[in-house]
């Protein structure tokens, strides 16, 4: 799962950086409202963490920005400002949840499998079973039909793209910024390396699942008929 954390406080970004790495997500971190808005927009993240006190661009305006234009990411203001007609003023807003500083990070967690849980959300926190495939992502466990065996975190960000989209085509540039992130500058042939790794796993757990090719566009997940 991939965590935007927008927060100008050096300190509290790293350790909140920190603390969600250790907790297995992959974040990319900024500091200001403008960067925010920025990788907010590529719509690749599971959850966007926005402090509502942002240098060049208050929290909230990014949030709105976000809103405006479509984008339907979960959000969750963080801030100091904790009166009852600051959080209904985000939330009217558009925000999935509302977290007083200070708090700690086990409420952090909470917070984040809560906005994720939606009817919308495919991948859960847990296990997801797509056709003849489960997938428990606390473990980093591909299961099917013939065993199980682990995957890395890149395949697993990868994986986690597909079951999300069912049947859809996912545009090689979607796929690289969802698992490699927007300041990458990773090469398109790793994309193509780490497909053929994902469909080996298929194989070797027996799965009848295919990633089939779209020519000029990307790829995408297909069921038997």
């Amino acid at each position: 799962m991939r965590i935007l954390l927008a927060e100008d406080d050096a300190k509290l970004n790293e350790t909140l950086t920190y603390g969600l790495t250790q907790a297995g997500f992959t974040v990319d971190s900024c500091f200001d409202g403008e960067d925010a808005l920025f990788y907010g927009e590529q719509n690749i993240y599971d959850v966007i963490l926005l402090d509502r006190m942002l240098p060049c661009m208050e929290g909230t305006d990014v949030l709105s920005s976000l809103r405006d234009n479509g984008i339907n990411t979960p959000i969750i203001l963080i801030t100091a400002l904790g009166t009852l007609s600051d959080k209904v003023t985000g939330l009217d807003m558009g925000a999935d949840d509302y977290l007083v500083k200070p708090f700690a990070l086990e409420e952090l967690l909470a917070r984040i499998r809560c906005v994720t849980r939606r009817p919308h959300q495919i991948v859960d926190e847990d296990a997801v079973t797509l056709f003849d495939i489960t997938w428990f992502s606390v473990q980093s466990r591909l299961s099917g039909p013939a065993g199980s065996c682990t995957i890395s975190k890149r395949e697993a960000a990868l994986l986690e793209t597909f079951l999300k989209s069912g049947e859809i085509t996912i545009p090689r540039s979607t796929l690289l910024l969802k698992v490699w992130g927007p300041d990458s500058d990773v090469e398109e042939g790793n994309l193509d390396n780490y497909i053929h790794f994902l469909r080996r796993r298929l194989r070797t757990i027996g799965s009848r699942l295919t990633l089939k090719t779209v020519r000029g566009i990307g790829y995408c997940m297909v069921k038997p008929n």
